[in-house]
C-alpha cells in the first residue's frame, strides 16, 4: 500500500495536482447534476449549484471525511418536494420557508455532531431505508417523466402523476421527446462506444451537450409551433433552462415565518433524517474504497455536513450531504485529499460564471432525463429483485415503506416502516411487547477481555436494529487489531440490519489486523439463503442440511472428502486474488475440501459471497468457486470467458496496468478467453500447447493465478452437485497437466 497522504495544508501542497485533476472530472459531472436535482426538487436551479459550491468550499474546512465529495444528490429531490407543498400557503414564498427549515435541520445536525450521535443513522432499519429510497426514486420519475414529454400533471398525487404519463402519452410534445430519447440512449449506450472522443466528458454532459444542437434546429429560443405529422405543437423559450445573468441574481433568504407550525417541523424532521442517515451510510461506503483504507469521524463529519447546510440554506441553497457517485468517480481518478472536494466547488463557481450563456441554451428535457433515469435505477426490479433474495420478510418492510411513503410523506413513511419492522420482529420472535424490550435493551450481552489481548462478545435475547447502539459501544472499547469472538448462540433473532453491522465490524477490524470470528448461528432459521439474512432460533431446533448440502455430505462420504456447512468468516486467502482484492468478499460457506492424489496439490470447493458497489448501490452475488494449492510459483494471469461478468462494472477497467495478451497461433482460445496479466513472457511461456489444447476442449472457466493457487468458478451462481463433481473432474485434469508441464 502505499504511503498515506498527509493532512491538512501539508496534504494540499503534496497533493494539489492530483486532486485538481479528479476535481476537473468530479465538477463535470456535478455541473448538470446539481441543475437538475434543483428543477426535480421544485427549487430554482441555481439552488443546486449554489450547494454544491458550499458542499465542496464549506464542508471541506470541517469534515470528518477524507476523500468523499458534498454536495445535493438525489435524496434531497423529495423532501424539499414535500416541504414547499406542506408549507405552499399562496404567498410565493413556500421555497423561502424551505430554506428557513433547511437552516433548522442543519443546525440540528451541528448539535447531534458536537454530542457525538453520529451512530444514530446506524437504528434505522436498512430494508426501510432502501424502502425510502425506492419511494424517492419514484417520485423522482413521476415527476420528470413529463418534463421529459412535454407534458404537465397538475395532480399533487405521486400515482396520478405517473397514471397521466400513460393518459397524456398521446399529447407528448415529439420534439421534446426526441431530445429525451437521444439523452436516454446516451445514458444507456455511452460506456459500450468505443470511439475515444465520447469518453473525454462523462455522459451527464455528453446528454447535456447533444441536446444543445436540438435547441437550434428546432428554434427553442423563439416562441412558435411545429408541425408533426399534421399536428402542431407549441415550442420555445419555456422549454429552456432558466438562469440569471449574475449569480449574485440567485442568492435567496429563508422565511421562518411559519417555524410555529407542524408543517415547517414535519419539513425539518424530514430533511435532518434522511440528509443525516444518508450522508453517514455514504461516509462508511467511501471508507470502504479509500485506497489508503481511511476512517471517517462521522461525528465531526455530520457536524461539517450541518454546518454547511446552515450556509446553503442561508443563500438559497439545498441541504449538503455526501454523494456516492461523485465521490467514487473522485476516487477513481487519483484525488488524495478531501482538498479535492474544494477544488470542484471552486471549479463549479467558475464554470457556472464562464458557461451561464451556454447553459441558458439547453432543454429541461435533458436535465429530466438525467433523473428518470437515475430515478429508475433506485426502484428498478432489480432492486425489488435484490431485497427478496435477502427474505420474504425483507420484501414486506420493503415494499410497505415504500407504498406508505408515496401516499404519505417521507416521514410517515420512515416511522412507519420501522414500526412494521419492529412488530413483525416481535411475532416471529413470538413474545410479548414487555418481553421484546427486555430482550433488545437488557438481555445480558456482555464483553469479556481476556487475558491473551483477545475478546469475547455474547449476544443474547434479540438482536435487531433497535440494540445496534448498545452493541457499537461494546465494540468501541475493543482495541482496533485485536481478536475478538462474536457469540450469538443465545439470541432469540437476530435482524438483517444487526447483522449489517456485525460483518462491517469484521471486516473494518480484519483490515487493522485483527481477526473476527461470528459463531452461534448453526441453530437459527431464515427465509432466505443470503448471509446477512434475518435469524431465528426456534427452541429445540434440530439443525437440518438442505437437500443440496445433504448430496455434498454424500459425496464427501463417498469421495473420502472433507465437508463443512458452516459458515467460514476467514476469507483472508481469497483476498490475495486480484478479483477479490476490489470485491469485498464476506464469508465461505459448505466447504468440500481434498487433495489430487499423487500430485500434492490441495484443493477446496466452497461457496462465497461478495459485493460489488457501495453504500445503496451495493449488491451481493454468491458464487461457488475452486481453489487449487500449487507446489511451484506460475504466472500471475486472469483468464476469462467473453461476457461473463457484464452484470458486474468495470470488468476490464479493474485490471488497471494489466494488458490484454492474445495468441494470433491460436485464434479459437484467443476468442473464447481474455487473458490478462503484466508479465507478457512468463505468461505465453506458461501457456504452452498442451495448456492452451486443454482449455480449448473444455469448460470454459474464468480462471486466476496469484503466483501461488488458482481460483476457478463458472457463472455467478450456486453449483449444482454434478456442477460441483466437474469442478473437481476439471481440476484434476488441469492440475495433472500442471505437474507434468516442468
Amino acid at each position: 500500500m502505499e504511503i498515506t497522504p498527509k493532512k491538512g495544508f501539508k496534504g494540499l501542497i503534496e497533493n494539489w495536482r492530483s486532486d485538481l485533476i479528479a476535481a476537473v472530472s468530479v465538477s463535470l459531472i456535478a455541473l448538470p447534476l446539481s441543475l437538475g436535482i434543483a428543477l426535480a426538487a421544485g427549487a430554482p436551479a441555481m439552488s443546486g449549484i449554489l450547494s454544491a459550491i458550499i458542499g465542496g468550499v464549506v464542508t471541506t474546512l470541517y469534515r470528518g471525511g477524507h476523500i468523499s465529495v458534498n454536495g445535493p444528490a438525489k435524496g434531497v429531490i423529495a423532501v424539499i418536494l414535500l416541504g414547499i407543498a406542506l408549507m405552499d400557503d399562496g404567498s410565493g414564498q413556500a421555497f423561502n420557508y424551505v430554506l428557513a427549515a433547511v437552516v433548522i435541520s442543519g443546525a440540528i445536525q451541528v448539535v447531534l455532531g458536537l454530542l457525538k450521535l453520529g451512530r444514530l443513522a446506524d437504528i434505522f432499519h436498512s430494508s426501510v431505508i432502501h424502502g425510502i429510497l425506492a419511494a424517492i426514486g419514484i417520485i423522482i420519475f413521476a415527476k420528470q417523466i413529463h418534463v421529459a414529454l412535454g407534458t404537465h400533471s397538475d395532480s399533487p398525487s405521486i400515482i396520478q402523476n405517473l397514471v397521466d404519463a400513460v393518459l397524456f402519452l398521446p399529447q407528448a410534445n415529439p420534439f421534446v421527446v426526441i431530445i429525451a430519447l437521444v439523452g436516454l440512449l446516451l445514458l444507456l449506450f455511452h460506456s459500450k462506444i468505443s470511439y475515444k472522443v465520447f469518453h473525454i466528458l462523462p455522459t451527464p454532459m455528453w446528454v447535456i451537450a447533444l441536446s444543445i444542437p436540438f435547441v437550434y434546429i428546432f428554434n427553442f429560443f423563439d416562441q412558435h409551433t411545429l408541425s408533426f405529422f399534421g399536428r402542431a405543437y407549441e415550442v420555445g423559450p419555456h422549454l429552456l433552462l432558466d438562469i440569471p445573468d449574475n449569480i449574485m441574481d440567485s442568492i435567496m433568504h429563508p422565511n421562518f415565518g411559519k417555524i410555529n407550525t407542524i408543517e415547517f417541523w414535519t419539513t425539518v424532521v424530514s430533511i435532518l433524517i434522511i440528509t443525516s442517515i444518508e450522508s453517514l451510510a455514504i461516509a462508511k461506503a467511501v471508507d470502504k474504497i479509500d485506497p489508503y483504507k481511511r476512517k471517517t469521524d462521522l461525528n465531526k463529519d455530520l457536524t461539517g455536513i450541518g454546518l454547511s447546510t446552515i450556509a446553503a440554506g442561508m443563500i438559497g441553497g439545498l441541504p449538503i450531504i455526501a454523494v456516492i457517485i461523485r465521490s467514487t468517480v473522485n476516487i477513481h481518478n487519483g484525488a488524495k485529499t478531501k482538498w479535492s472536494n474544494m477544488y470542484q466547488g471552486l471549479l463549479l463557481l467558475l464554470f457556472i460564471v464562464v458557461l451561464s450563456p451556454i447553459m441558458r441554451q439547453v432543454p429541461l428535457c435533458a436535465f429530466a432525463i438525467l433523473l428518470i433515469y437515475t430515478g429508475f435505477k433506485l426502484a428498478s426490479p432489480a432492486v425489488f429483485k435484490q431485497i427478496y433474495n435477502q427474505g420474504i420478510e425483507q420484501l414486506i418492510f420493503f415494499v410497505g415503506t415504500m407504498v406508505l411513503t408515496l401516499y404519505t410523506n417521507l416521514l410517515i413513511g420512515l416511522l412507519g416502516g420501522l414500526l412494521l419492522a419492529m412488530f413483525s420482529h416481535m411475532l416471529l420472535a413470538k413474545v410479548s411487547i414487555p418481553q421484546f424490550f427486555k430482550m433488545v435493551y437488557r438481555s445480558g450481552s456482555n464483553l469479556v477481555a481476556k487475558s491473551d489481548g483477545s475478546y469475547d462478545i455474547k449476544i443474547k435475547g434479540i438482536a435487531n436494529f433497535l440494540g445496534i447502539l448498545k452493541i457499537d459501544k461494546m465494540v468501541a472499547q475493543i482495541p482496533s487489531g485485536a481478536d475478538v469472538n462474536i457469540d450469538l448462540s443465545e439470541t432469540r433473532l437476530v435482524g438483517i440490519t444487526y447483522m449489517d453491522y456485525i460483518v462491517d465490524y469484521l471486516k473494518m477490524q480484519k483490515n487493522t489486523g485483527g481477526n473476527v470470528i461470528i459463531k452461534g448461528l448453526d441453530s437459527h432459521v431464515s427465509s432466505s439463503t443470503y448471509n446477512r439474512a434475518l435469524k431465528i432460533a426456534l427452541n429445540n431446533q434440530v439443525v437440518k442440511l438442505s437437500s443440496r448440502q445433504t448430496r455434498l455430505q454424500n459425496l464427501a462420504n463417498e469421495k473420502d472428502y472433507q465437508y463443512t456447512s458452516r459458515v467460514d468468516w476467514n476469507t483472508a486467502d481469497l483476498k490475495k486474488f486480484h478479483f477479490f482484492e476490489i470485491r469485498p468478499i464476506e464469508r465461505k460457506s459448505n466447504c468440500l475440501k481434498g487433495t489430487f492424489k499423487d500430485l500434492d496439490m490441495p484443493w477446496e470447493i466452497a461457496d462465497i459471497t461478495f459485493s460489488e458497489g457501495a453504500a445503496f448501490t451495493a449488491e451481493t452475488f454468491n458464487t461457488t468457486l475452486m481453489v487449487i494449492k500449487l507446489p511451484k510459483k506460475i504466472p500471475v494471469f486472469t483468464m476469462e470467458k467473453e461476457g461473463l461478468f457484464d452484470k458486474i462494472i468495470d470488468r476490464v477497467k479493474s485490471y488497471t496496468g494489466y494488458k490484454d495478451i492474445d495468441f494470433e497461433m491460436y485464434p479459437d482460445f484467443s476468442n473464447k478467453f481474455l487473458i490478462l496479466g503484466n508479465n507478457e513472457n512468463e505468461i505465453r511461456s506458461f501457456f504452452t500447447d498442451e495448456i492452451i489444447r486443454f482449455f480449448e476442449n473444455h469448460q470454459i472457466y474464468h480462471i486466476e493465478s496469484n503466483g501461488e493457487a488458482l481460483v476457478i468458478f463458472d457463472k455467478i451462481k450456486l453449483a449444482r452437485t454434478d456442477e460441483t463433481i466437474a469442478f473437481i473432474d476439471y481440476g484434476k485434469e488441469l492440475a495433472t497437466i500442471l505437474d507434468i508441464k516442468d
